[in-house]
């Protein structure tokens, strides 16, 4: 520890690295542009190394000063979180969290109890929204969003396996051939999730049934739904394996693991880049991507061997 650069160097540094001056860096941290400038000089006269180009309006990291500034930037992030976790919240505004409905039923609701045990002095509020652009009033301080996992934010880290899964009414027996199983079921109609409309388009096409065979029973706008009208014997649906879990814990559907369709859709949660970031945001993020991460496969019983292409 002794070796280290004062923090008050590395903050001038960040500062400065992510607001691209030494002015702004200075209104930020309340001193003046000439102290944040000797802070940072002193930084690089102790590391032997120039961190900014100096240039005639503003300034630019220099390679070795790109490499440093992810670490240093961690470093107050983690301190930042453990603040926030063992002390509380001095401000006692609610952390934000938005999520899809489903989600939020399903996988956040049994948690959040064991989050508050942790962290009591972090308030939450829970928004759900089904589409990720129709956001509260409130700012979002973490997003769970279903999706590729392809947005322009730099935290999105993902929460669940990407894929989906054939989810049927309970006491379904596969067999050894499951296709032969769910072929009837398929023609008495299928239930749709609404965002997801191809998805038994797909499946159809990877497992060699024809599109036509795949009825429509009903179309839904949630996850949730389709489970409860899965339980209620109304069909079967292609379902999000993790969001399936809870239904299948309580005997309420039937899952076969062979049925599955590959893609690229999953949960991700993301912590948007704000000029003012909110550590128990990535206290929070950390915590629920370790709790999805600890579930394990899902599995419905022992599975027998199959033929054909499944």
């Amino acid at each position: 520890m002794r070796h280290l650069p004062p923090p008050a160097w590395l903050r001038s540094f960040e500062a400065a690295a992510r607001l691209g001056g030494f002015t702004a860096a200075a209104a930020e941290l309340g001193l003046t542009p000439a102290a944040v400038s000797q802070q940072i000089r002193s930084l690089e006269a102790r590391l032997g190394y120039p961190l900014f180009h100096r240039l005639p309006r503003g300034v630019a990291l220099t390679e070795l000063g790109q490499s440093y500034l992810p670490a240093v930037r961690r470093a107050f992030e983690d301190l930042a979180s453990a603040t926030a976790g063992l002390f509380g919240v001095a401000q006692g505004r609610p952390l934000v969290v938005r999520a899809p409905p489903s989600f939020a039923v399903l996988c956040l609701a049994p948690r959040i109890s064991a989050f508050r045990a942790l962290h009591p002095g972090i308030p939450l509020r829970l928004c759900s929204s089904t589409w990720a652009d129709t956001a509260p009033e409130d700012r979002v301080d973490v997003d769970i969003r279903y999706g590729d996992g392809r947005w322009p934010v730099e935290d999105v880290r993902p929460l669940t396996e990407p894929g989906s899964v054939v989810v049927a009414p309970p006491g379904i027996d596969f067999g050894p051939d499951p296709l032969a199983v769910l072929a009837p079921m398929l023609g008495q109609g299928a239930i749709h999730i609404i965002g997801c409309d191809s998805f038994w388009e797909g499946f159809a096409r990877l497992h060699g049934i024809p599109e036509t065979s795949v009825g429509r029973a009903v179309a839904v706008d949630s996850s949730h739904a389709a489970l409860e009208m899965v339980a209620a014997g109304l069909g079967v649906a292609l379902m999000a394996r993790d969001l399936a879990r809870p239904f299948l814990a309580q005997g309420r559907i039937s899952v076969e693991p062979r049925l599955t369709l590959p893609h690229d859709q999953a949960h991700f949660v993301l912590v948007p880049k704000t000029t003012d970031p909110r550590p128990e945001a990535r206290l929070f993020a950390d915590w629920l991507v370790a709790e999805m991460a600890a579930l394990g496969p899902l599995v419905s019983g022992p599975v027998p061997s199959t033929r054909g292409s499944i």
